[in-house]
């Protein structure tokens, strides 16, 4: 490895990315499987790792929603 070597790339991804990356490598592993049932099995758990790629995604964006006080519920206590 040289001095100019870029740094881990995955450490600068987001987690949806690094799911997504993971889940990329596990159906290059799939694919490369003799075995049907390791084949399965690999190809179950990307998809797993999509889905939570999908979700870490969703939980990253603000979901803040103000809702104005009803005028009638403002001078009431």
């Amino acid at each position: 490895r040289t001095k100019f070597a870029p740094k881990d790339a995955s450490s600068q991804m987001s987690s949806g990315d690094q799911l997504r990356l993971k889940a990329a490598q596990l159906l290059i592993r799939a694919a490369r499987e003799t075995d049907p049932g390791a084949r399965a099995d690999y190809e179950l758990m990307a998809q797993s790792y999509l889905r939570l790629a999908d979700l870490a995604e969703q939980n990253s964006k603000p979901d803040i929603v103000y809702q104005t006080p009803q005028a009638s519920s403002l001078g009431k206590r």
